[in-house]
Parts: C-alpha cells; sequence; structure tokens
C-alpha cells in the first residue's frame, strides 16, 4: 500500500517499530521469552497484568510483525503529524491496552487463550488516521487501485473479523475490534473538529464497528 505524499517517519514512529522488531526477534529465537510475555488468559487471571502490555510488542513470525509494522509505517506519519508526539503516544498504548483487555473480557472463560501481535496499537493508528484524513487515499501492494482510507479501513476490520471467528492462530484478532474503538475515542478527544469535519466517516466507520459488534457477539 502507498500513500501519496507521506511525510518523513517521525522519531517517535520509528522508535515503536524498532522496538517491535528487537522484542519480536528474541521471542523468534527464544521460546521461554516468548511464552513468558505473550498473552496468555490464565496468567494474567492469576496476577500477571504486565502481559497485558507486553504481548503487544510479540508477533507470531516475520510475517505477522512485517503486516503489523508496513500498516503502522503508512498510518502513523500523519497521526502524529496532527496530534503531535506526545498525544500519538498515548494514542498508541491506549489502543494497545484496550485492545487487550477486550480481548481479556472477552475470551476470560477460556484459560488457554493467548495471543500476541500490536494488532489492537495499530488499529487505533489507523482509525484515528482515517478520521483525520477522511480524503487520504491508499493502495494495496497487490491492488495498485487508489481507495479511500475508510475503504482500506473496513477490509481491514473484514480481515479482523475473520480471523477472531476462525481463531485458528494465536495472533491478537479480537484486540483489533478493541484498539478501533480506542483510536476513534482518542481522536475525538484530542481533535473535538473531527466530530464536524470528518462527521460523514465518523457514521461510516461506527456503522461498521456496530456490525462488528454483532458479528462479535454471534462469533462468541
Amino acid at each position: 500500500m502507498k500513500h501519496a505524499n507521506m511525510p518523513s517517519l517521525p522519531t517517535v514512529v520509528v522508535a515503536i517499530i524498532i522496538a517491535n522488531a528487537l522484542v519480536s526477534f528474541i521471542g523468534f529465537k527464544n521460546p521461554t521469552f516468548f511464552q513468558r510475555y505473550q498473552f496468555q488468559m490464565a496468567k494474567i487471571k492469576s496476577g500477571d497484568q504486565l502481559r497485558l502490555w507486553t504481548s503487544g510488542f510479540l508477533h507470531v513470525d516475520l510475517n505477522h510483525l512485517f503486516v503489523n509494522m508496513l500498516s503502522l509505517y503508512f498510518f502513523a506519519g500523519p497521526v502524529v503529524y496532527n496530534l503531535g508526539e506526545l498525544k500519538f503516544l498515548a494514542l498508541y498504548f491506549t489502543s494497545l491496552y484496550l485492545g487487550n483487555y477486550l480481548s481479556y473480557r472477552y475470551h476470560n472463560a477460556d484459560e488457554n487463550y493467548t495471543a500476541v501481535g500490536a494488532s489492537g496499537a495499530v488499529s487505533g493508528v489507523v482509525y484515528s488516521a482515517v478520521l483525520l484524513y477522511p480524503e487520504m487515499k491508499m493502495m494495496l501492494l497487490f491492488l495498485p487501485i487508489p481507495l479511500p482510507a475508510y475503504v482500506f479501513a473496513t477490509l481491514y476490520l473484514i480481515y479482523t473479523m475473520y480471523g477472531m471467528k476462525k481463531q485458528r492462530d494465536n495472533i491478537g484478532h479480537t484486540a483489533h475490534f478493541g484498539g478501533a474503538i480506542a483510536g476513534l475515542l482518542a481522536t475525538i478527544a484530542f481533535v473535538p473538529s473531527v466530530l464536524v469535519n470528518s462527521a460523514s466517516t465518523l457514521v461510516i466507520l461506527l456503522g461498521i464497528l456496530v456490525i462488528a459488534a454483532v458479528i462479535f457477539r454471534r462469533v462468541k
């Protein structure tokens, strides 16, 4: 995917990408490290709350890491440009935590549930970018046709719902949903003008989230 006129990548985003890469590569090479810091329901319920944060920097494999960091690369710049670095960090980590917290609530009965990935945080950034820049055009590498940002976000969420339904891996698909909500709410809180300037886009995104919520409940 490509974004025209993308500004240079902010330092804070580079730091996040490096942190994800370093932690993930340690996890790739060290299964003990991976298991110690992944989202694991039984461990979290027993009091290891740190996993709600650390699991957001681990990834299943190189492809999982690449997809998340590529999405962050293309969407984070515009968000930092609009919010500033401190508010961006607040949005990123709020989305990471709330995404994992939703996973904790939703899968609470499954003691064996595990997940990893920056999915929740990245979803928050994606939805923030879409709300801040509703006219932004995106292109997928395998589909070189400019798409409105909200269309890309819709496709992203469809993939998320598919992952939640199938539950064939330990990627944090459920966290996408919570991260998206956190990203929208944080953006509205930081930039209230989007309620007017991006009203139609906000309605579309909220509609998608409502549909996702219905499917989410049925999957459960």
